[in-house]
């Protein structure tokens, strides 16, 4: 994806801008359009993370990266799951146990989002989000919004 593209067309408009006042401000406004171009690229980024972001809450599995080539962004979608279908339980599981749990109305309704959007019933999504959370991290760093990626320069 050509963000450089983007930004000196963005860069364009302003000096078209500008040049519609007199001398000075063409000359002003063609300096303010130079002087923006990293932040407009850094901007720009900032969209495409959301829009990823937003993909992601979207996906039953994997997710959506933004990965940096030198300075052009691609969007690359990452399966998860290896192509593995969720496996059943095993005949003889006791899936028998049961826990009452008080939860936040807003909580409940996102648990039931996640578990539509999965195609499971919320109760086998908050089984699978316990295993998972209960399973060693392997050198794993857990932070709120991390972005995984890498670069190529």
């Amino acid at each position: 994806m050509d963000i450089e593209r983007h930004v000196q067309a963005i860069q364009a408009d302003l000096a078209t801008a500008a040049a519609l006042g007199d001398e000075a401000s063409a000359v002003a406004g063609e300096r303010l359009a130079a002087a923006v171009a990293a932040s407009l690229q850094l901007r720009l980024l900032d969209v495409l993370t959301e829009a990823t972001l937003a993909l992601n809450a979207q996906l039953a599995s994997g997710q959506v990266e933004v990965r940096l080539a030198g300075r052009d962004p691609e969007l690359v979608l990452v399966d998860d799951r290896g192509g593995q279908a969720e496996t059943p339980p095993a005949p003889g599981d006791d899936l028998s146990a049961r826990i009452t749990l008080r939860l936040p109305e807003a909580l409940k309704v996102q648990i039931e989002a996640g578990a539509s959007s999965e195609g499971v019933s919320a109760n086998a999504w908050i089984v699978r989000a316990l295993s998972r959370s209960l399973e060693p991290q392997r050198g794993r760093v857990r932070s709120g919004n991390r972005l995984q990626g890498f670069t190529h320069t």
